[in-house]
Formats: C-alpha cells, structure tokens, sequence
C-alpha cells in the first residue's frame, strides 16, 4: 500500500497517478462484471475521463463533469438507469480509492 498524505493529494497527478489509475481501473472491472458492459465501457470513456477525484475532511469524492447524462452520446439508455449505474460507478471508485490508500471508513 502506498503511504497517502492528503496534503501530497493536491498535486495527485504527479504524486498518486499509479495509485488514481489502479482504483479507477477496480472500479471499472467491478462494474463491467456487475452490470451491462457496453454502458459501464460508455460512462467510462464519456463521463468519468473527465471526472476528478479530491479528498477532503477525511473522506475522497468524485466530481463529475457538467451534465454527465448529456455527455453518454456511445449507447441509448433511459435517464433512471444512467443515474443509478453512474452513481453505483461513482461510489464504487471512491471505495477502489479508500481501499488503495488504506484509508479506513
């Protein structure tokens, strides 16, 4: 596990990129195995490639890009369905990052 400073996380890019690439890749193959690949390949490659991870008080997040239902141009899916699979994905993320930093709930 690598040693996670917050204060290093400002600068993740350059201090975790390993570690970012590794939590978002868990995440993605948790959610190609649970779900529809196709929409877990197209939130991947159309949403979440402009997503941007943060940790603040103690706790990570995902930030999504502006409109994100509006942005899934690669499959046809109902609004309710993306929301929930965006979110379980989101969710998911956050836990693949809690997990590689060894950061306890």
């Amino acid at each position: 596990m690598t040693e996670f400073d917050p204060e290093k996380f400002e600068d993740k890019y350059a201090n975790y990129f390993p570690e970012l690439q590794k939590a978002y890749k868990n995440a993605f193959e948790r959610m190609n195995d649970a779900y529809d690949s196709e929409l877990v390949h197209a939130i991947d490659q159309q949403v979440l490639n402009e997503s941007e991870p943060f940790y603040e008080d103690g706790e990570f997040s995902v930030e999504l890009p502006e409109n994100p239902t509006e942005r899934l141009s690669a499959i046809i899916v109902d609004d309710e369905k993306l929301d929930a699979v965006l979110s379980e994905y989101v969710d998911e993320i956050e836990r693949e990052l809690r997990r590689v930093f060894d950061i306890d709930d």
